[in-house]
């Protein structure tokens, strides 16, 4: 396939695997990035710069295809080094999540990685376009873990984006398939970037339990939290989400809900598959997630759906 992200990124498949905190490392993105899409290294779950360093070096020596690193911006947590590990080791590209990429865009300018914002409105693509980055990638309210605050749906803000910015856009928020895939294009997008589909895989070191929740689950199945924090987040109901939701309806303040959001609490659910004891993220397009399949084998699906898709609308005859 070619399209501008396939030939921003020197990818061959315009799918690029999600931050995915706790659970992107080197497995995963080896596996995305040999399938030919951009598999990511999560940067910010790891607890030095020197432990990124390693999952890098680790992911080079398995695979020679290009492969990004996620970096979650956060107030109360310096990235400084991290940035540093990831020009010194001359990684293809990096996605820029939550907080002011301004910084950190402006460090990687004389650099060859590629630079890529996470937005969920019009206005913050219009803004990471004019602070230099070289794609945005637009996530719908359907998305797992962290959303706009705006709810704005994939399917009105992919084309609203394209329509509003000169750079490529990358869809997600509720892709799992290939029908996803090809309507995301159909829209205007580059590519996509997928987050709850990908747990669903062999490569995924997510626990089976939570594996199962999402496979299991439907479309209906989520609930947001953190909204009372303007930190809006979609996750998998459980007894612990209750008591995070009760906490916010008190109108507890961040300083006493932290200990209920941590990523302990986070790693407690999908790396030891105790899902009442903590939260874990997934978005609405579990619904569409029947299967745990290996990530070769989650493309070939894919592309194999999204081609019979565009026959059938080739029989369409759409005048042109």
């Amino acid at each position: 396939m070619k399209t501008r992200v396939t030939e921003l990124l020197g990818i061959q498949i315009p799918i690029i695997q999600g931050g995915l905190a706790n659970l992107a490392y080197s497995e995963l993105a080896v596996a995305v990035s040999k399938a030919g899409g951009l598999g990511q290294i999560t940067a910010t779950s790891l607890s030095s710069a020197e432990d990124l360093r390693r999952e890098i070096r680790k992911t080079k020596s398995a695979t020679e295809r290009p492969f990004g690193v996620n970096l979650a911006i956060s107030q109360h947590k310096s990235i400084d080094a991290m940035v540093e590990v990831v020009i010194e080791e001359q990684v293809a590209a990096v996605s820029l999540t939550a907080g002011n990429p301004e910084p950190i865009l402006k460090r990687l300018a004389d650099t060859s990685i590629k630079r890529l914002v996470l937005v969920s409105s019009v206005r913050q693509a219009q803004k990471a376009e004019a602070l230099g980055a070289d794609a945005v990638m637009a996530v719908g309210q359907e998305g797992g873990g962290h959303i706009g605050r705006v709810d704005t749906g994939t399917f009105v803000l992919i084309p609203r984006v394209v329509e509003s910015v000169r750079i490529p856009v990358i869809a997600s928020g509720g892709i799992a398939d290939g029908r996803g895939f090809l309507a995301a294009l159909a829209l205007g997008a580059d590519g996509i970037e997928m987050g709850t589909r990908f747990i669903a895989t062999q490569e995924c070191i997510a626990h089976h339990a939570y594996k199962e929740a999402i496979v299991q689950g439907g479309e209906e199945d989520t609930v947001i939290i953190k909204r009372s924090l303007n930190m809006p987040g979609r996750v998998l109901p459980s007894l612990w989400v209750e008591k995070i939701l009760e906490e916010e309806r008190k109108g507890t303040t961040q300083e006493d809900i932290y200990p209920l959001i941590s990523g302990e609490r986070n790693r407690k659910a999908i790396i030891e598959g105790r899902l009442n004891e903590g939260y874990a993220w997934a978005g609405q397009s579990m619904g569409l997630i029947h299967n745990v399949p290996t990530v070769a084998e989650l493309f070939e699906e894919m592309l194999s759906t999204a081609g019979f898709a565009l026959k059938r609308i080739e029989k369409m005859n759409f005048p042109v």
